[in-house]
């Protein structure tokens, strides 16, 4: 049985309210595809029925699953060049100097997803700058989903995720073959911290980032949970650190302490003193 408009508002704002993304009428057919499975996994015949079961049940692990399965988990090895390459040309140079006392460099992906971004930083600080072996390096992958977190640390990919922007020499320096598919090597895993984390729940670090990744995931959140996102890491974020958003989501009509940098053909953002 379809869903019925009652149904549908219920879970928009069961989503919304645990993970802040906003489903768009639009995309209301998603909602039966995407939840079905987590009705079936949780012993219920269809969606309605997880509806009922969310009605009377609305702490726990089901209402956590629903938000999870609602998310886009679509990403790839080296997606947007341009980041990467300011990384390579501006960025880190800059951080060498900068960091050159404490030899520590912290950055963050947020909504990591399977974790090709974070591998693909670590692939590219590996690449290019062989010095940075004697720092103490962490990425911090952190994403909604558990599977997700679960993937990022496996580091275990498929021949077509490897072959979507992953060139194949680096696929041979940093990847061991492993039946049919590639698992990131050791000295490469072991750069990356993944952990399940909520944007818009509490945030369980104090870690003070130098440069912060959280791209293409703003454009599922409205422009209140846009702000408190970005002024919240704002606050983590060094006063002379980098953030990188997708190359679609730009700050215009935002109030939030950022200035806008170009970097060759990319844009990042620097924090400003409030």
């Amino acid at each position: 049985m379809p869903l019925a408009t009652m149904e549908i508002d219920f879970l928009k704002q069961l989503i919304a309210q645990r993970s802040g993304n906003v489903i768009s009428s639009n995309q209301d057919y998603l909602l039966e595809s995407r939840l079905l499975p987590v009705a079936k996994s949780a012993g219920l015949t269809n969606v309605n029925a997880l509806v009922a079961e969310l009605r009377k049940h609305a702490n726990g692990l089901l209402p956590e699953r629903v938000a999870e399965a609602m998310t886009i988990n679509e990403t790839s090895f080296f997606r947007d060049m341009s980041p990467f390459e300011a990384l390579r040309s501006s960025v880190i140079p800059y951080m060498l100097q900068a960091r050159s006392a404490s030899k520590s460099l912290n950055i963050w992906c947020g909504a990591s997803s399977s974790g090709q971004e974070p591998y693909t930083i670590g692939m590219t600080l590996r690449e290019y700058f062989n010095e940075l072996g004697a720092w103490n390096v962490k990425i911090h992958a952190t994403d909604l989903s558990e599977e997700m977190v679960k993937r990022t640390q496996e580091g275990t990919y498929s021949q077509f995720e490897v072959n979507r922007g992953l060139p194949a020499q680096m696929l041979l320096r940093h990847f061991e073959r492993t039946g049919n598919s590639w698992r990131a090597r050791p000295e490469l895993r072991k750069m990356i911290d993944a952990r399940r984390m909520n944007l818009t729940g509490p945030w369980p670090t104090t870690t003070q980032y130098d440069i912060v990744f959280l791209r293409n995931v703003m454009i599922y959140f409205d422009q209140p949970t846009k702000e408190q996102i970005l002024k919240r890491i704002h606050k983590v974020l060094r006063p002379d650190g980098y953030l990188f958003l997708g190359g679609g989501e730009t700050l215009i009509t935002l109030n939030v302490p950022f200035t806008r940098e170009t970097i060759g053909k990319t844009v990042c953002f620097r924090p400003v003193a409030v």
